[in-house]
């Protein structure tokens, strides 16, 4: 198996679109009123399921977390510190609402946080230079050691 893409469950689609669309930049075709919406961003598939929708489909129903929330992470990669300042200002004045202010860890990148109109947490971050496969599994170990010394 190899992963296929990322998906988020969501109450408020026309909202959330319009988020991820005007807010952080993602080309969104479908239209305020569907109930699924699929696209590539970065060579990842990334979703948008309708919850009730989704219940439907698997007839089921399901609790979900309220509020802002710390089920899943979407990162967003920047190539430089200044890029994360200037995407992090961007999304602040169209509405993003911040979770962590901008910092620079102890690890060596530049971070931040905000929530999406439903609570998922989004971070925006750069070691500082282009990302490139090869960084990854630096970017992974840094980030690993970071999360046992906590």
């Amino acid at each position: 198996m190899r992963l296929d893409g990322f998906g988020l469950l969501v109450n408020d689609m026309p909202t959330m679109i319009r988020f991820y669309r005007d807010v952080l930049g993602f080309e969104i075709k479908e239209s305020e009123d569907t109930s699924n919406v699929y696209l590539i961003k970065d060579g990842t598939l990334f979703l948008l399921y309708g919850r009730k929708d989704f219940e439907k489909l698997t007839n089921r129903t399901y609790e979900y977390a309220r509020g802002f929330n710390g089920h899943a992470e979407l990162a967003l990669y920047v190539d430089t510190f200044d890029e994360v300042d200037q995407e992090y200002a961007k999304a602040i004045e169209k509405g993003a609402v911040s979770i962590l202010e901008l910092t620079t860890e102890p690890w060596g990148q530049r971070t931040c946080y905000l929530a999406d109109p439903e609570g998922n947490l989004i971070e925006i971050g750069s070691f500082n230079r282009p990302f490139r496969a090869e960084n990854n599994e630096t970017i992974i170990q840094g980030t690993s050691s970071m999360i046992v010394s906590q």
